[in-house]
């Protein structure tokens, strides 16, 4: 007589439930206790090739929860199509479902650890060879220990939501959970989008607008927001006030104008103007205009560049035209980094063109990194007037596609994701033409190494100038001399 799981017609009327997983229940005596079936061959490829794409090699060294979370959501993704693919295709056909071959399921079963087993070798690898490359420590067997653990929660976590969403959409029907879907985006596009934008928006502003009591307002009258300057210390912005302060003792003239230092960008940039010229900057023999990032910052190893190249003899100035971050300007609000670029550098080029003509006039230049040279290049792409008027221009870590680099200097890492990133990266290789090779370069794959630039994005500030998304002095001192 048959006994155990066998004889309970439960699992003897299911296919999934094979000889093997019975004979192993038999074998540890847990007869009455279901054993999990062996998953679908169709299933161990969807969990197992979005794995394989999370450990492709990346661009910068990556934390152990970064790559756990990365993986654990591709594997859950990768899970979810094939189960919504089934669901459709078993609509659609109205077919029964055939029993797996069970030799099927253990050898893609045995397949996949050993891919993904390999893999992490391969993987582990090339993280040492970039970690090495920047001065980094190598990692280790613990790393790999802590990556499984956390992409085992992560997946589990995935998938839990998922099944929860189809329990309700199942209880809902197909009509019920499409008309709570159009409901849903509904709400969050008219309603919940824009307060939440709303309240993001003034969440920057109100940061941007408090005083760091460690920076002391400059008591000196060569520096913007001092009590001789018409700008005020608080109107600089949370940027605008380290920047003064980092200058403090250097021997270049450094002038800023933040957001709420005048009502609108024409305001400021004449504000800007009359700051340089009570502070004596057109007589210095260089003017640089740099175009800060979207929250404000000029990167102070370039201003440091500024200061060694011209020997102390320059005029950095700089205006403000955001609060928010530079990826939510560059993708919500990208023309006001055009927009004051221009009218920024229209105000001192026409003030140095003012100049008598028996008076030195300054060479000018622009310098931009990141956001800052994507608003530095939209300076010349409408104007020939303008290219005339400027001795050079830089352009640091420019994001891929969005800067014109003609007659540009431009510096970028090779391992820096924004050099990388854009749409176009899924079905192109990134044109690294300008890049200098700072790290071993992986092999661009379609799809895959968007993705794995995607997440490098988030570490893209996190490594020492040279490495990723920053940059050194020699973004000053790559300053080309005027024709």
């Amino acid at each position: 007589m048959t006994t155990g799981i066998l004889a309970d017609p439960r699992y003897a009327a299911e296919p999934r439930y094979s000889r093997v997983t019975a004979s192993l229940a038999r074998l540890v005596g847990a007869a009455q206790i279901p054993i999990p079936a062996l998953p679908r061959v169709s299933t161990t490829i969807a969990v197992t090739a979005p794995t394989l794409a999370s450990l492709a090699p990346s661009l910068l060294p990556r934390d152990v929860l970064t790559q756990a979370v990365f993986s654990g959501v591709l594997a859950a993704v990768g899970l979810g199509i094939v189960v919504i693919g089934r669901t459709l295709v078993g609509l659609i056909r109205h077919s029964r479902q055939i029993a797996p071959r069970e030799s099927a399921q253990v050898l893609t079963l045995i397949g996949s650890m050993i891919a993904v087993s390999w893999m992490m070798i391969l993987a582990d690898h090339w993280q040492d060879s970039l970690r090495a490359a920047m001065g980094l420590p190598a990692i280790g067997p613990v790393y790999w220990m802590q990556a499984i653990a956390w992409t085992t929660v992560t997946f589990v976590t995935v998938v839990g939501f998922g099944s929860a969403v189809a329990a309700v959409a199942r209880r809902l029907g197909w009509i019920g959970s499409a008309a709570t879907a159009v409901v849903l985006g509904t709400v969050i596009q008219l309603v919940a989008g824009p307060a939440l934008w709303a309240m993001t928006a003034r969440s920057y502003s109100d940061s941007d607008a408090v005083v760091d009591v460690s920076l002391q307002r400059p008591m000196s009258g060569a520096l913007s927001g001092s009590p001789e300057s018409a700008i005020t210390w608080e109107s600089l912005g949370r940027q605008g006030r380290r920047f003064i302060a980092a200058g403090a003792h250097s021997p270049g003239i450094r002038t800023y104008v933040g957001v709420n230092s005048a009502p609108n960008v024409e305001s400021r940039a004449a504000l800007a103007v009359s700051e340089l010229e009570r502070v004596d900057g057109f007589s210095r023999s260089a003017i640089v205009v740099a175009i800060p990032t979207g929250s404000g910052w000029i990167d102070e190893k370039a201003v440091d560049g500024f200061e060694e190249r011209f020997g102390g003899d320059v005029a950095t100035v700089g205006m403000q035209y955001s609060h928010l971050p530079s990826w939510m300007t560059f993708l919500f609000s990208r023309s006001a980094a055009d927009e004051s670029a221009k009218a920024l550098f229209d105000a001192i080029a026409n003030r140095i063109d003012d100049l008598p003509a028996d008076r030195p006039r300054p060479a000018l230049y622009v310098y931009g990194q990141s956001l800052g040279s994507v608003g530095g290049s939209s300076i010349f792409a409408d104007s020939g007037e303008r290219g005339r008027q400027v001795c050079g221009a830089l352009w640091a870590g420019p994001p891929a596609r969005s800067v014109s680099t003609n007659g540009a200097t431009v510096l970028a890492n090779t391992s820096d994701p924004v050099v990388w990133w854009s749409p176009d990266l899924i079905l192109h290789r990134p044109d690294l033409s300008s890049a200098h090779l700072d790290a071993p370069l992986p092999q661009w794959i379609p799809g895959i190494t968007f993705l794995q630039t995607s997440i490098d994005l988030i570490s893209a500030l996190n490594f020492s100038p040279g490495h990723g998304h920053r940059y050194g002095t020699e973004q000053g001192t790559a300053l080309p001399d005027c024709a």
